[in-house]
C-alpha cells in the first residue's frame, strides 16, 4: 500500500459520495462506476490519481452504513444553528468521509487521517473551508480517540 494510493482513494470517496448525492446512486453502482471510469483515468483532461480499491472500498460503503451516527457527530462538531444539511454538497462529503476514517479505521493515525481531509478540501476550495475540515474533523476526533490525541499531546 503507497501513501499516493490512499490518498487517491480519499479523493474519489468523496468524489463518489457527492455523486450519489448529487444523483441518488447507490454504494454499488458508485463502486462500479468509479473503478471502472475514474480512479487511474484521464476524464475530461483532468487526471484521477490511482487508488487503492480496498480501501476505497471500505470509505465508501462505511461513510454510507454509518452515515446516521456520523452526521450525529459532525452536528456536534459543526457550530451551534449551523448543522450539516445546510454545509455545501462536496464540504459534506469531505466532512463525511474524514468522519468515518476518524470514528472507524483505528488503523489509520488521527492525524494522518485529518491532514488528507484538509488536502482534499485544498484540492476543492480556496478559502477557509480546509480550516473549518480541520476544525471539525479535530472535533470529532477528540469525541471519538481522544485517548490517542492525549498520547500524541504527551510524546510531542
Amino acid at each position: 500500500m503507497k501513501p499516493a494510493e490512499r490518498s487517491g482513494a480519499r479523493l474519489a470517496v468523496v468524489q463518489a459520495l457527492y455523486e450519489m448525492e448529487i444523483s441518488g446512486k447507490g454504494v454499488i453502482d458508485a463502486l462500479a462506476e468509479f473503478e471502472a471510469f475514474w480512479i487511474g483515468q484521464v476524464v475530461d483532461g483532468v487526471e484521477h490519481p490511482p487508488a487503492e480499491t480496498a480501501f476505497f472500498r471500505d470509505l465508501l460503503r462505511g461513510a454510507v452504513e454509518e452515515q446516521r451516527a456520523i452526521d450525529q457527530a459532525l452536528d456536534g462538531a459543526l457550530s451551534a444553528g449551523w448543522p450539516l444539511r445546510r454545509v455545501e454538497a462536496v464540504l459534506r462529503a469531505i466532512l463525511r468521509a474524514g468522519a468515518y476514517e476518524v470514528i472507524y479505521r483505528r488503523d489509520v493515525p488521527v492525524r494522518v487521517a485529518i491532514s488528507e481531509y484538509v488536502d482534499v478540501a485544498h484540492s476543492f476550495y480556496g478559502g477557509e473551508e480546509p480550516g473549518l475540515v480541520n476544525a471539525v474533523l479535530d472535533k470529532v476526533a477528540r469525541a471519538a480517540r481522544a485517548e490517542e490525541l492525549d498520547g500524541a499531546a504527551r510524546e510531542g
